[in-house]
């Protein structure tokens, strides 16, 4: 199969019907193998119900419910690893994102050798305040942060190797970051391409405000994890070290001044640098034992689903 498409959506049930003919028009004309993969992310609209129609008139179509809302980023989780294509779009359903940018992505993706593309909604129809604004700002500490050169790390239009989606793994809120994951796995060969942002035609966005807080937190996980996800102990101990050699290094520093530089000198209870080496020296320690617990965490750990599936069709 030459060509998988990914749509996670929520309560899009006045778009679908709409994206699918538009898809459906784009790739037959393009003469390609596909599947069309929709995943549910627990939505109460009727958006299922209408997904079951189109997976029993077409068997191309494929979907996957979840039980209840669990995330973007889990929906995208589920679809990469049922999906079967060379190259992999993933796509909104909210008709923001133009199903016509699709042949153009892939044959970025199989002809120039890139492991990913990422759109770059160069010109965007969002509240200029609430959205444009804080989405520059948020791409920019993302560019520095990660090293990765992106516009647009949050456009949901995106193109990708199948060996890209099969190798990373998209928890949390870490859609944003799907590149960086990428980066990391050792997928470096990344690039992006202006596409055609559209004015959302049917109802309201799903996401607030908030993102942009929880995109920056996100972006401190990824760098923790991805430098000491296997060895807490690397970070915690380094600086449970650091700490504990300070606050060492002044209390002897405070037994030397009194019993040999100057004896008659306040108590050592009585002088700041005593407590200041005591706290030190304490808290080197507990880092010292957040790092032990750290790893135990890590070795004995066992992986549960993030998600549970309510139902499948097209399988």
């Amino acid at each position: 199969m030459q060509l998988s498409v990914v749509i996670p959506l929520l309560n899009e049930k006045e778009s679908l019907k709409e994206l699918y003919e538009w898809l459906i028009r784009v790739l037959q004309k393009e003469n390609l193998s596909y599947e069309i993969l929709f995943i549910d992310d627990g939505s109460t609209d009727g958006s299922w119900q209408l997904i079951e129609k189109l997976t029993a008139l077409d068997p191309q179509v494929k979907a996957i419910c979840f039980n209840r809302n669990y995330g973007k980023s889990q929906a995208l989780n589920a679809g990469f690893l049922a999906v079967e294509g060379d190259v992999v779009i993933t796509m909104d359903a909210d008709l923001q994102d133009s199903p016509d940018e699709i042949p153009e992505l892939y044959k970025i993706i199989t002809e120039e050798g890139y492991d990913i593309v990422s759109g770059w909604k160069k010109k965007r129809y969002d509240s200029v305040l609430t959205k444009n604004l804080p989405s520059k700002l948020f791409n920019a500490a993302a560019r520095k942060t990660s090293g990765l050169h992106l516009h647009d790390f949050n456009c949901g239009l995106k193109a990708y190797r199948l060996d890209v989606v099969k190798n990373i793994d998209v928890y949390g809120d870490m859609h944003r970051y799907i590149p960086l994951l990428a980066k990391n796995a050792g997928f470096f060969n990344i690039t992006e391409k202006p596409v055609q942002h559209q004015a959302r035609k049917y109802g309201q966005t799903k996401f607030g405000a908030d993102r942009f807080i929880k995109g920056f937190l996100d972006l401190l996980t990824i760098w923790f994890t991805t430098h000491f996800a296997k060895r807490p102990m690397h970070l915690f101990g380094t600086l449970g070290a650091i700490m504990f050699i300070i606050g060492f290094g002044l209390t002897a520093y405070l037994g030397i001044d009194k019993l040999f530089i100057n004896p008659t000198a306040r108590l050592l209870t009585q002088r700041p640098q005593f407590y200041i080496a005591l706290t030190s020296m304490i808290i080197g320690m507990q880092l010292f034992i957040a790092g032990f617990l750290g790893e135990l965490v890590q070795r004995s750990k066992n992986e549960r689903p993030r998600y549970l599936i309510k139902d499948k069709k097209g399988f």
